[in-house]
């Protein structure tokens, strides 16, 4: 709906049942507090025909007539706002409110509709949510709050400014790197979120899901400190590390999917059942009755710092400058044995780098994203296993009969 599909009359009556809308809010939020109302459903029903009014003499050649109503409603406010300060009341939420009321009925006049209907409405919903707004407030994390803060920086500000185009012999691109490093870090915000929001109110094992979305690595470290820290804890911190193994497979299938589509039919299958092998492995995992149930992992660190978004950008550009060099120089098994030591870190950088830079699927794609994957889920069963000493048994061949599953699918599938 345009300006053109919205008669004269039927604006004015917009404007009308908008100002209406707010005025009834405020009204009734005085009669519910008990005090003082700057303006109740009348004054703002005025107010919105006042707008539209002004706007309508600013059309037929009175340009005076719209600045003038908004600084005489702005006077008023004022002297208000004054009055209620001499009475001991703070706060010009009604004030504000009577001024965006004046220039919502303008708008409905001068400007497509769902302008003013976005404005009338979202402001009445504000004001009639002041309850819970102050109530969040209350609970705010600061340390999510930040995290947020510094997604729009990466996103918003950083994005938009890169270059999107090749540089060096390498065609690295500074826009598709940041577009990677961004979509990373989303999803392991969304993990590190739900670990911290949900983790403690199942145990360990649903914080071993919930990390394995952020880093299924740092987990399986923090999982092996928990042991360490409480041997009790040593079967239930194992389950947790080898969930938060088998969700890496899922999260590297959605990331691929995001980044190069047209792979998913030759890899999904594969990666499921590694992943399937893990949840049966955890499965046959029984924890002890006498594991607290809400013991939790602490989340990994949050994927929004700054630090780590510039760090995995640096190993991306690395691993794809690398992977052209070794695929140059040493060929297909230089390829397959860059793969085995990326398994050693956080394999993420070198898989999306190898998946972003091959326009078309190739079988070498696939065999070197096994055999990374397999490197890391070795390294996980070390890590695990040296830090947790009571576990180190159920750790050793749990971790390495799935490590040694990957290779029938990396050679007979």
């Amino acid at each position: 709906m345009n300006e053109f599909d919205v008669p004269f009359e039927l604006r004015f009556f917009i404007a009308l049942g908008l100002a209406f809308l707010v005025g009834l809010e405020r009204e009734s939020a005085g009669i519910t507090t008990k005090g003082r109302v700057f303006a109740g459903v009348r004054t703002y029903s005025l107010i919105g025909a006042f707008g539209f009014g002004c706007a309508w003499l600013h059309q037929v050649g009175i340009s005076w007539a719209l600045p003038t109503g908004m600084l005489s409603l702005g006077a008023l406010a004022l002297v208000g706002y004054l009055a209620k300060l001499r009475e001991g009341h703070v706060g010009w939420t009604s004030e504000v409110a009577a001024m965006l009321t004046f220039i919502t009925g303008s708008l409905c006049l001068l400007a497509a509709i769902w302008v003013p209907l976005a404005l009338g409405i979202i402001s009445t919903f504000l004001l009639s949510e002041k309850a819970q707004i102050e109530n969040y407030v209350e609970r705010l994390n600061k340390a999510e709050f930040l995290a947020v803060l510094k997604f729009l920086i990466v996103t918003i500000i950083i994005l938009p400014v890169l270059p999107d185009k090749g540089y060096t012999e390498f065609k690295l691109n500074p826009r598709q790197i940041w577009q990677i490093v961004v979509l990373v870090s989303t999803i392991g915000f969304a993990g590190y979120f739900l670990s911290k929001k949900f983790g403690a109110k199942f145990g360990l094992w649903l914080s071993g899901i919930l990390g394995g979305i952020v880093s299924s690595t740092a987990v399986s470290i923090i999982a092996g400190r928990v042991a360490r820290r409480s041997p009790k804890q040593g079967i239930s911190a194992l389950q947790a590390s080898i969930l938060a193994s088998g969700v890496m497979y899922l999260r590297i299938l959605v990331l691929i999917w995001f980044i190069r589509p047209e792979f998913v039919p030759f890899i999904w299958w594969k990666l499921i059942i590694l992943a399937i092998i893990g949840v049966l492995l955890s499965f046959h995992i029984r924890p002890p009755d006498s594991s607290p149930e809400k013991s939790q992992l602490q989340p990994p660190r949050n994927p929004f710092e700054i630090k780590p978004a510039l760090i995995f950008a640096s190993l991306f550009v690395i691993l794809s400058i690398a992977t052209t060099l070794v695929l140059r120089i040493y060929g297909d098994a230089g390829l397959i044995v860059l793969a085995v030591f990326t398994g050693v870190t956080d394999i993420d950088p070198f898989i999306l780098s190898l998946v972003h830079n091959t326009p078309q699927f190739q079988p070498l794609v696939l065999s070197a994203l096994i055999v990374a994957m397999m490197g890391n889920t070795i390294i996980k069963g070390f890590y695990f296993g040296f830090l947790a000493k009571t576990a180190r048994n159920a750790t050793l061949w749990r971790y390495g009969a799935w490590a040694l599953l990957h290779l029938p699918i990396l050679v007979f599938f």
